[in-house]
């Protein structure tokens, strides 16, 4: 559950990286298909007016033929036939031009538009690792044990083993605090704002004893089982907290303590 956490963590942020990424990729595309057009436009209108000129010059070239005579009159031709060479050549390299701006820009849009394609995919592939991560908390949430508190009597959620008490976390209605306390530490551990000392602990009938310190004063919580809520009033809070063990071994327990989220002093 806990990678199943992180991973939706990661994939949320993948879906805003992916986002960003298809908007800048659009403004790309749109940047490069106006300079594409801005230097078709110009290339164009180059190539144009050198056909203009060569038109031009092919024209007054003629003209010289009709009005020259003898040797003039054939190199007046031959300065036709040049010319109009280079006019031909001119009109195939325009055409050659506008064909290939077309293709760039069918490229580019073909591009975007596979761009577009997979942002989508990895959109819908998020979309659905989030709603499988967040369906498989609710179950877990679903899941979990409920034991009836030693202090109000109510029903109150507990969580059996870490992937019980990832699905806890993210309730975000307290604050948990994992411990493992050794039997044969001779200080109480410091667990949150409180203190424990694990005094025994019985791994064949899964019991145990600690000593809990807080508000200066030690209280002791013998003969206590596996999954069962320790719970105690704190001078922090008017909710109370809770101490629930889920592995009890030779020398060594583990748990976590159950911290109200709103501390202040009780009236």
């Amino acid at each position: 559950m806990i990678l199943s956490l992180a991973a939706n963590v990661y994939l949320y942020n993948q879906l805003t990286h992916v986002q960003k990424d298809l908007a800048a990729n659009g403004d790309a595309t749109t940047a490069r298909l106006d300079k594409l057009e801005e230097l078709s436009s110009l290339t164009t209108r180059s190539n144009q007016k050198k056909v203009e000129e060569l038109r031009d010059q092919l024209e007054r070239a003629r003209r010289q033929a009709n009005l020259a005579a003898g040797q003039a009159k054939e190199e007046a031709l031959k300065k036709v036939d040049e010319t109009r060479v280079q006019l031909e050549a001119a009109q195939q390299e325009v055409q050659k031009q506008l064909k290939s701006d077309i293709s760039q820009v069918r490229d580019s849009a073909d591009s975007a538009n596979s761009r577009i394609s997979q942002v989508g995919t990895e959109v819908s592939s998020v979309k659905t690792d989030v709603a499988s991560t967040r369906s498989e908390l609710e179950k877990t949430v679903a899941d979990l044990k409920h034991a009836t508190g030693e202090i109000d009597g109510h029903s109150v959620l507990i969580a059996t083993n870490g992937k019980e008490l990832s699905a806890l976390k993210a309730l975000n209605d307290r604050t948990y605090v994992e411990f493992t306390l050794d039997r044969k530490a001779k200080q109480a551990q410091r667990v949150g704002d409180v203190s424990l000392l694990l005094k025994k602990c019985d791994p064949k009938k899964y019991r145990f004893s600690i000593d809990l310190t807080f508000d200066d004063k030690t209280i002791p919580k013998s003969d206590r089982t596996i999954n069962e809520p320790i719970q105690f009033l704190t001078s922090k809070a008017k909710q109370p907290y809770e101490i629930v063990v889920n592995q009890v071994a030779k020398d060594s327990i583990k748990g976590y303590l159950s911290i109200p989220k709103v501390l202040n002093v009780r009236n």
